[in-house]
């Protein structure tokens, strides 16, 4: 799977998007599904162990991440 950095339009009209993990606006980062997870909380998110209670706190927030239905 080829994941890359996205900068979007809201983003390029220094608006920003909602981070699913931290919930504070972002310019850089990437989409899962129709979720943006920032740059920042994506180097969390790889770097975080999993007994440290912050991995909790990330799992629960990408669980709010919702996969598109897809409509035939």
């Amino acid at each position: 799977m080829e994941v890359e950095m996205v900068e979007s339009a809201a983003a390029r009209k220094n608006v920003g998007e909602i981070c699913v993990v931290c919930e504070q606006p972002g310019f850089k980062g990437i989409h899962l599904y129709t979720s943006f997870i920032c740059t920042e909380c994506e180097r969390d998110i790889t770097a975080t162990d999993t007994k440290d209670p912050k991995y909790t706190f990330i799992i629960k927030q990408l669980k709010k991440a919702t996969k598109p239905e897809i409509y035939s």
